[in-house]
């Protein structure tokens, strides 16, 4: 057999299914499984929204080709959502439309960095990003998250890890895996750095729509003169619309980039699926009341998720926000992998080990608690105490 592509061949398998394989040696003992392994809603797609997508999907009209950048209807609807989120003159000419945010992401690290290249990331870091730069032979470079702080990231350690070869910094907020929120200044001070050293902010904002009630705008930075030249922003339409199976996302950037994801769009799948983007881009305002709805009970789950917690005294919270927990599990001598695997098999708790996560990860797990409702939540209880 020939060899195959070294960059690709030396990645471990994904991850996520190797997790849902433990689950299948678990006897319900305790009750059914308790999920909380991957970034899902636990909650159906709207009505509406299925009947939009049976209907574009059904329309002749969306067959062929669409546009590489995304439809116009999307591209102006999202344009106007995020000129309200953000309270800045975003145009439809600064979105570019993807078949999710892991392609934008792709799309992103392509457009700013090449082989030989480096993307700073904050460690634990969400390990799709980590292996698209692997894949592409790019570097990835680190700078550690205090546990103390709530696995913030330090502007001051940013900067540290700044090497020259560094050509972007790319950061999650609200963070996956640890479900830190970021706070608008902090992002600022960190747009500041980037500005400052002359690399790219590429910024993964997929869980915006998951934000605590009174946060009021992410960030500032879409009202900052020049932040074409500095700023990447990643979206998904994923989450808040439960459709992860139909791929859509979104890059918002100045038109330059735009134009140069298209390139990249082109040889990748010429354009993201056309159908979601037509029964989206009328979601978008129809929805909005059922999306703020789903924002408050998600909310309610990560409340759930906190006070579950204070009951179980060995396990700590290191951070918990929009969809996830990071969470410091008690026993010392043991990695995460085999905690996670034994809390599967013997407990019937579905999480991912913080080792997947990055180096010196191994004392926390994952928990994606948006995929379980709260009385479900709070059955952790329990279970958790007899570990």
């Amino acid at each position: 057999m020939p060899p195959f592509n070294p960059l690709v061949d030396k990645l471990v398998p994904p991850p996520i299914p190797s997790v849902f394989a433990w689950a299948r040696s678990y006897d319900g003992r305790y009750g059914p499984l308790i999920d909380l392994s991957q970034a899902v809603p636990g909650y159906p797609a709207h009505p509406e929204m299925l009947k939009l997508l049976g209907e574009s999907a059904a329309s002749a009209a969306y067959t062929g080709y669409g546009p590489i950048e995304g439809e116009a209807e999307l591209r102006q609807a999202y344009a106007a959502q995020a000129c309200e989120v953000y309270r800045a003159p975003i145009d439809s000419a600064n979105i570019h439309i993807t078949a999710g945010c892991n392609q934008a992401f792709v799309c992103a690290a392509m457009t700013v960095a090449g082989s030989g290249d480096a993307v700073l990331m904050t460690n634990p870091y969400y390990f799709n990003h980590e292996t698209t730069l692997a894949m592409l032979g790019i570097q990835s470079r680190f700078a550690a998250c205090d546990p103390a702080a709530g696995f913030l990231p330090d502007p001051a350690a940013l900067a540290a890890a700044i090497t020259p070869d560094v050509r972007a910094l790319a950061i999650v907020t609200p963070n996956n895996p640890t479900g830190a929120l970021y706070p608008a200044d902090l992002i600022e001070k960190i747009f500041d750095l980037c500005k400052a050293r002359g690399i790219w902010l590429i910024l993964d904002e997929t869980y915006r729509d998951f934000l605590p009630e009174g946060v009021g705008r992410p960030h500032g930075l879409f009202a900052k003169q020049g932040w074409e030249d500095t700023l990447i922003g990643l979206y998904s339409f994923s989450k808040s619309f439960c459709i992860p199976g139909h791929r859509l996302g979104a890059i918002t950037a100045g038109p330059q980039v735009v134009s140069q994801v298209a390139k990249i769009m082109d040889n990748l799948q010429i354009c993201a699926p056309r159908a979601p983007q037509a029964a989206v881009a009328k979601a978008l305002p129809r929805l909005a009341a059922w999306r703020e709805e789903n924002r408050r009970e998600i909310a309610l789950r990560a409340e759930t998720l906190r006070l579950t917690m204070a009951e179980v005294t060995k396990w700590k919270l290191g951070a918990v926000g929009a969809y996830f927990a990071f969470v410091r599990h008690p026993f010392d001598r043991r990695d995460s992998t085999e905690v996670a695997e034994k809390l599967a098999r013997d407990a019937g708790i579905l999480c991912v080990p913080g080792a997947y996560f990055g180096e010196g990860q191994d004392a926390y797990l994952r928990f994606a608690f948006a995929n379980a409702d709260a009385q479900t939540i709070r059955m952790l209880s329990g279970r958790l105490s007899r570990f």
